[in-house]
């Protein structure tokens, strides 16, 4: 039979010294997908993905990459991976031709085979007319890329992704995100690391959410949308919105929770017809006019934040910004819990 699954995991554990940083995680990635893998800093996310790529050994437990275990295979496992950390790997002082003729040669690939390939890729990634010159000069983007490039040197079947967009301005996020979905849809499996809840959402076929080492959720991002229905919300704008307005606006009937959001007020509910109907006696009786009116299902960042506790923006903030390791960040963490 066929493999179906290009990532396997059980009872995946790591311990450092008495702290348990990936508590028995179990799951699974499916050949052809694009696999989000999300938690707050100090999670345990670093941990799991250096255990799956082999920089890590487990205390318990297995992964097995397209069928290979990556403890008792390392070299096979690994011949089926590319991977492109959150900090930039090119080398600088090269131009783009070199660091993927580079990174070809540690692959001990063929002269031909890798010249043949590196101009593949620069010519996919919109690079080749840039070939010759030194990295250095190239915006963040363009690095990015470069970083995928190289991961991709290998014809590797499964592409681990860490923070693939972070830093980086609108039109290359934009860029990067075509690329990945292009990518995707020639058959690569993706293990993609973010802290954008957006992005995950978009991108992802299934997400898997880490917290205190342990997996708390895995499913599409629709599903796990539809398993907090108590976060339906309602959004509106008024054309000029008293001082006080959502004070007032925390006392109207079946409201659990309003929150400013720029011009606009958020309204969590279980029962929106009857907040919609509170909010137009309200425009009413204080002659305000409603500028815009939206009915607003829960979103993955409220599943986030419901299940991890921490909002996504504080997490982007511990992100790689503490100059602590990941299990310094745990213990941090669970010191202030």
């Amino acid at each position: 039979m066929p493999l179906e699954s290009a990532i396997e995991v059980s009872n995946l554990t790591k311990y450092y010294g008495d702290l348990c940083a990936v508590d028995h995680v179990n799951f699974e990635v499916k050949k052809g997908e694009i696999f989000g893998f999300l938690g707050p800093n100090g999670a345990g996310k670093t941990t799991t993905i250096r255990m799956l790529t082999g920089i890590s050994i487990p205390t318990e437990g297995t992964a097995n990459i397209m069928g290979y275990d990556i403890q008792r295979h390392p070299i096979k496992a690994k011949e089926q991976m590319g991977i492109v950390p959150d900090v930039s790997n090119v080398y600088n002082e090269l131009s783009a031709w070199d660091n993927l003729i580079f990174t070809g040669k540690l692959y001990d690939m063929p002269k031909t085979s890798r010249e043949s390939r590196a101009e593949e890729l620069l010519k996919m990634f919109g690079l080749y007319e840039r070939r010759k010159e030194k990295v250095q000069g190239f915006s963040r983007g363009m690095k990015r890329r470069i970083c995928i490039a190289m991961a991709l040197m290998n014809r590797s079947g499964i592409l681990f992704l860490d923070e693939p967009t972070s830093g980086l301005d609108v039109q290359s996020v934009l860029i990067i995100r075509d690329l990945i979905r292009n990518l995707n849809q020639q058959g690569l499996t993706i293990f993609l690391t973010t802290h954008n809840i957006d992005e995950a959402s978009q991108m992802c076929d299934r997400v898997a959410i880490i917290n205190h080492g342990k997996i708390v959720a895995i499913d599409t991002p629709e599903k796990l949308k539809r398993t907090l229905e108590s976060l339906q919300s309602i959004e509106v704008a008024f054309e000029t919105a008293p001082p006080n307005a959502l004070k007032e606006l925390e006392k109207l009937a079946e409201v659990s929770e309003v929150v400013k959001e720029g011009d606009k007020f958020r309204f969590f509910t279980r029962d929106p017809p009857t907040v919609l109907d509170s909010l137009w006696k309200y425009s009413q009786d204080n002659n305000l006019k409603l500028t815009t009116v939206n009915t607003v299902g829960p979103s993955l960042e409220d599943v986030f934040v419901k299940l991890t506790g921490i909002r996504p923006a504080t997490a982007e903030e511990e992100s790689g910004k503490s100059g602590r390791s990941e299990e310094q960040e745990m213990v941090h963490r669970r010191r202030k819990q």
